[in-house]
């Protein structure tokens, strides 16, 4: 049997399962204890706030529990402007993949410009120097800044997450 289209790209992916796109997904309160049951350490304290950080630890290249009962429904729910595109047919599979590729090539770039990957999440760490960078008003038309701006472009154009800073008012 053939994989979808849709699940090929899923896996080929993974932004939202690595915390490239997010920093954490809703649980419903049915869900917390089996998705804590796979390895999971949940956030149970606040009922506004209930989840998990990301990345995922069942991410390791591909989601470990996409199959699972306990896969979370949040996870299950969400679907990318690419994916979406993809599942309508205004997108093939070679060019969606293509789009993913490119994303993961200019992620890999601006990582390699970040602090130490082992303190803080890829999204902590693009916004703390993104931040840095305007406050001390450095790299204003340099790599940096041209690369995250482009990537935020693709996250709100090609993802559908267009809060990813946070603006305070």
């Amino acid at each position: 049997m053939t994989e979808s289209p849709a699940n090929a790209l899923c896996k080929a992916c993974g932004l939202c399962c690595s915390g490239h796109l997010f920093s954490w997904v809703r649980l419903n309160a049915n869900e917390l204890d089996p998705v804590q049951n796979l390895g999971v350490p949940v956030i149970r304290n606040d009922p506004r706030q209930r989840g998990f950080t990301q990345p995922c630890p069942l991410w390791h290249g591909a989601c470990t529990v996409y199959t699972s009962h306990a896969y979370p429904r949040s996870c299950a729910k969400y679907k990318c402007q690419v994916l979406r595109r993809l599942e309508d047919n205004d997108l093939s599979l070679p060019d969606a993949l293509t789009i993913i590729q490119e994303t993961l090539t200019l992620i890999r770039e601006i990582e390699a410009l970040l602090s130490d990957p082992k303190t803080l999440s890829f999204r902590e760490r693009l916004i703390a120097h993104k931040e840095e960078l305007e406050s001390k008003r450095m790299d204003l038309d340099g790599e940096f800044l041209q690369k995250t701006k482009i990537l935020l472009a693709r996250y709100e154009d090609l993802f559908g997450v267009d809060d990813f800073i946070d603006y305070e008012k």
